[in-house]
């Protein structure tokens, strides 16, 4: 499986973290009918999306309300996990979602294709997506990925919070796998470890983002 990460964060906010360290801009999106636009920084094997809330009215509406889009946003200053992990079947054979999930429906999708929503997740846990449509690497050859970093392949995460409370079945099963680790911090914080650490050396890109890069 591939993975992505999404940080809800203003749109005010997201260059000053990743460009202030180095990283290179990928291509931007947006999301028609759900209301959010985002900015992409893309790895060997991952991508960082910096997502915000672009219509509140497109973001609160039936279609999108059950995302929790809306309370992340309307609460990352208030408790709420800022990160989602967006999985992707990639080149895994049989890959299947790894957890009891709902199936979403956006407007700018095509009617047969969903992404699938982790249930029974606290605000506290980062939101847990499955792309099951989307093989091989996250948009191969189309994205810049060298960046003044020298970071190439991500090879740890570890998702921080300051709760204690027993997480969820979804997030049990991704630590189980090995995509993950969960710590407890005084904040929310993401950590992701490139190329096993072997250069010893760590960007911190607080508080425009709330992530440490290690490699």
């Amino acid at each position: 499986m591939t993975t992505s990460f999404v940080f809800h964060r203003s749109v005010q906010k997201w260059r000053r973290g990743p460009q202030r360290v180095g990283l290179l801009e990928g291509s931007r999106n947006n999301h028609p009918g759900q209301g959010t636009a985002c900015r992409r920084f893309f790895f060997e094997n991952v991508y960082i999306e910096l997502l915000w809330v672009s219509d509140a009215n497109e973001t609160q509406c039936e279609l999108t309300l059950r995302t929790r889009l809306w309370e992340r946003w309307s609460k990352r200053k208030s408790g709420a996990s800022p990160f989602g992990v967006v999985l992707r079947a990639g080149d895994t054979p049989g890959a299947d979602c790894p957890f009891a999930s709902w199936a979403y429906h956006p407007s700018y999708l095509p009617p047969n294709l969903s992404i699938d929503i982790a249930e029974g997740t606290p605000l506290q846990e980062p939101e847990f997506l499955y792309l099951g449509f989307q093989r091989g690497r996250a948009r191969e050859g189309t994205e810049p990925t060298s960046h003044r970093l020298p970071l190439t392949k991500v090879t740890g995460v570890v998702v921080s919070a300051p709760t204690s409370g027993d997480r969820s079945t979804a997030a049990r099963a991704l630590e189980t796998m090995g995509l993950l680790r969960f710590a407890i911090a005084d904040e929310h914080l993401i950590s992701l470890t490139f190329d096993s650490g072997a250069a010893h050396k760590t960007a911190d890109l607080r508080p425009d983002v709330p992530m440490l890069l290690h490699w």
